[in-house]
C-alpha cells in the first residue's frame, strides 16, 4: 500500500503519519526511496520542505513537483497506491486524471450544502476525464460527544446520500466528528494503529473494503448475494 500526498499547497500526510521530521534518501542519485511508517509506503513534498515555509508556486509548477514525485519515488510493489488529492479542481486533479491510468477516484464531502456543492463540481470533473468515481465517503457526519456519547448531526444529515443517488454512485462511508480521531491525527498516529479494536477502526475498514470491492467490481454489475452448493 502507497500513499502520494497530492496536496502540493498544504501536505498533511507527514503530520498524520508523526513521520514530519522524515527526509527522503536517494539511493542511485536520481529516485527518492519512499518513506515508509506503519507498513505504508509514502511520498510528499511535505518531506522536502518544513512546517514554516510556503508553496507559493503557480498551478504548471506545482504539477511538474506533483508528476515528478510520481514518477521519480521508488515505489515497491503495490496492491494500491492512494492519492490524497487537494480540495477542489484544479490543475492538480487534471494533471494526474490526465496523464496516469487513474482507476477510481473516491469524492470526501462534509453533510453541509456549501460542501457538497463543491462534491458535486468534483464528481463531474471526474466523469468530464473519464475517471470513475468510485463513490462518496461523508466526513463528520455525525459530532460524537466525548463525555456522554450523545450523536448529533451538526452539519446536516442526509447530504452525501442525495449525492450519491443522484449521480448513481455509492456512499461508502460515514465518519464521525470525535475528539479521538483527531487526537490520534495530531499524535501522529492513525486511529487503526492506536485503537484497533475500537468502533472507530472498524468504520475505516468497512469503508476500505468497499472501496476495494468497488475496483474489484469495476463495469460489472454487484451480485446481491452470492451462493454456495456443496457438490
Amino acid at each position: 500500500m502507497g500513499i502520494l500526498d497530492a496536496d502540493i499547497y498544504g501536505p498533511s500526510i507527514p503530520t498524520m503519519l508523526g513521520a514530519e521530521d522524515s527526509r527522503p534518501t536517494s539511493p542511485d542519485g536520481t529516485h527518492m526511496a519512499p518513506i515508509m511508517k506503519y507498513g505504508l509506503a509514502t511520498n510528499s513534498i511535505g518531506y522536502l520542505v518544513t512546517d514554516d515555509n510556503a508553496m507559493v508556486w503557480r498551478g504548471p509548477m506545482a504539477s511538474k513537483a506533483l508528476m515528478q514525485m510520481l514518477q521519480e519515488t521508488l515505489w515497491p510493489d503495490l496492491d494500491y497506491l492512494v492519492l490524497d488529492m487537494p480540495p477542489g479542481t484544479g490543475d492538480i486533479q487534471l494533471t494526474l486524471a490526465q496523464n496516469i491510468p487513474v482507476t477510481g477516484a473516491v469524492v470526501v464531502t462534509t453533510p453541509q450544502d456549501i460542501a457538497l456543492i463543491d462534491a458535486k463540481k468534483g464528481i463531474v470533473m471526474f466523469e468530464k476525464v473519464e475517471v470513475p468515481v468510485l463513490g462518496i465517503v461523508e466526513n463528520m457526519s455525525m459530532h460524537i460527544c466525548s463525555n456522554c456519547g450523545h450523536h448529533e448531526p451538526i452539519f446536516g444529515t442526509g447530504g452525501a446520500q442525495k449525492l450519491a443517488e443522484k449521480y448513481h454512485t455509492q456512499l461508502l462511508g460515514q465518519l464521525p466528528l470525535h475528539i479521538t480521531l483527531r487526537e490520534d491525527l495530531d499524535n501522529g498516529t492513525p486511529t487503526v494503529v492506536a485503537r484497533p479494536d475500537s468502533e472507530f477502526t472498524d468504520i475505516y475498514r468497512q469503508l476500505a473494503g468497499r472501496v476495494a470491492a468497488q475496483m474489484y467490481w469495476q463495469g460489472e454489475v454487484i451480485p446481491g448475494e452470492i451462493a454456495f452448493r456443496a457438490v
